[in-house]
């Protein structure tokens, strides 16, 4: 049964995000949504939700269909209300009255933990804050749930949650998710809509499947728009053949039939289109400064601690050398960003138990990029720490996904994956030949994830990271670290860990 109808949607700000787009909605659908940062995810998901406007075309909606919408943030008006507050005022007030035990019964089946119900949402962590977003959007009781970027800032043990719950819905409870988690994507959804700024593709096929069934359609186009071409090409050479006969006959039969020669190629020009070509949001391309040492860091036998120096787990003896990708596996809060710190404390200072090759360069990246400064603009960040002139920097922020018009904006305004790809750019610039990672897929695109893989693994850039998209830290690791209980351990592979965590 059909739900909702986009026919000939589009959205045009400055610049075309998507155009023509048909779809068809109907019970049972789980669809990812997919397309690079900036690219109008976020918008066509307002456009459905009726919250934001299209250019044209138009939706369709069943009577009295009831949307549910999460959205990325909580508003700034309600940061401190507390999470059951926030989830309660969600309900009508006659229903928050007599039916306030919903709101308990929801939040223990999101294994929202008693104390934190009674924290005001800005205390929260943003994945915490992602929850009680869901929460309050689910207790309203929609037809349509719409998600988007719900992984964003969850732990392993989360997702897996949130994977959990997301199966346990009504079957015919049809779902909208943007992610750019691909091992998420795939466990949760049933259809994939590729968006585009024309020609999107949606397939019957989750996220792994859709992918190479989209490349193919995309190759077939490619074949397709060759043959056009050449078929045009030979009917111009024949043409042109006919028109010197005809000239040189003075046989009319033979100029008409170079005439419609021509405007038969014209006509298969003017038809044939190229296949897609995803306009880059931006490459990124890590480079690294020469380093002849063997071990980059080592680490002693040291203890890892909270902030009140309670024992976490101790390392043992470690060291990363050179094309060393280690991956730092844990649970959330067993100390994976203490032992980031403490690394990064160690280069650019004094760490007992803790060295540093001489040689050594660091690229530090934490999980919230505390690195940029919000009053600060893209410009200023490129031209103010590195010798590059203003046209040097302009293409460098271009190639890094930052639009001409948003190089002066300050950093604030920039969305999650602009200042993820400005945080890569500015890593690049320093030349580093040592990567400190800390959640660097956060708000990354797909297309930025997987560059940045790339790069990793192509240049044996040697890094130590920290990542819950297990799709990136599949294809990055080559060496695993994992704290098991009081213990960091070398493993193989990453797979037990995963499993264990993801089942809970």
């Amino acid at each position: 049964m059909t739900i909702l109808n986009l026919n000939a949607l589009g959205v045009t700000v400055g610049e075309t995000l998507f155009s023509d787009l048909n779809l068809t909605i109907s019970k049972g659908d789980r669809i990812g949504l997919v397309a690079a940062n900036g690219r109008g995810k976020s918008t066509l998901m307002g456009c459905i939700a009726g919250t934001y406007e299209p250019t044209t075309g138009e939706i369709t909606r069943a009577r009295g269909l009831r949307m549910g919408h999460v959205a990325q943030y909580v508003p700034d008006d309600a940061r401190d209300k507390t999470l059951y507050d926030y989830v309660l005022a969600a309900l009508p007030p006659e229903q928050a009255d007599y039916e306030s035990w919903r709101v308990d019964v929801l939040l223990d089946e999101l294994s929202v933990p008693y104390d934190l119900r009674q924290k005001p949402l800005r205390d929260l962590s943003g994945g915490w804050q992602r929850t009680a977003l869901l929460a309050a959007t689910w207790i309203t009781e929609p037809d349509l749930l719409l998600l988007d970027e719900p992984t964003n800032h969850l732990d392993l043990h989360r997702i897996g949650l949130l994977q959990d719950w997301l199966a346990a819905l009504p079957r015919d409870l049809p779902v909208i998710v943007i992610s750019h988690d691909r091992a998420f994507l795939d466990a949760v959804t049933n259809k994939t809509l590729f968006l585009r700024q024309e020609n999107s593709r949606h397939f019957a096929l989750p996220f792994t499947a859709a992918r190479a069934a989209m490349e193919e359609a995309d190759a077939a186009d490619e074949r397709r728009f060759a043959n056009d071409l050449n078929k045009a090409s030979q009917l111009r050479r024949q043409a042109a053949k006919l028109k010197n006969i005809g000239i040189n006959s003075g046989s009319d039969l033979l100029v008409n039939k170079t005439k419609q020669l021509t405007e038969r190629a014209a006509k298969i020009e003017a038809a044939a289109k190229p296949a897609h070509q995803e306009r880059g949001a931006g490459d990124i391309r890590l480079s690294h400064g020469g380093t002849h040492a063997k071990a980059l860091i080592t680490l002693e036998d040291i203890p890892v601690t909270t902030p009140d120096g309670r024992v976490l787990y101790t390392t043992g003896k470690k060291w990363i050398s050179p094309g060393d990708r280690v991956v730092l596996l844990g649970s959330n809060g067993t100390g994976k960003t203490r032992l980031v710190r403490l690394i990064d404390q160690a280069i650019n200072g004094d760490m007992p138990g803790i060295r540093a090759a001489p040689t050594l360069s660091e690229g530090y990246s934490d999980q919230h990029l505390s690195q940029l400064m919000d009053d600060d603009t893209p410009m200023g960040a490129v031209t103010g720490n590195f010798d590059v002139g203003d046209q040097r920097a302009r293409g460098l922020l271009a190639g890094a996904g930052v639009n001409i018009q948003m190089q002066q904006t300050k950093i604030a305004a920039l969305s999650g994956g602009q200042k993820a790809r400005l945080a890569m750019l500015i890593l690049r610039l320093q030349q580093p030949n040592f990567y400190l990672l800390d959640e660097p897929t956060n708000h990354l695109d797909i297309e930025g994830q997987e560059a940045l893989e790339a790069e990793l693994i192509a240049d044996q850039i040697a890094c130590l990271l920290v990542s819950h998209d297990r799709s990136f830290l599949r294809n990055v690791g080559n060496r695993f670290w994992e704290i098991r209980g009081k213990r960091l351990v070398e493993v193989d592979d990453p797979e037990a860990f995963l499993a264990t965590e993801i089942a809970g």
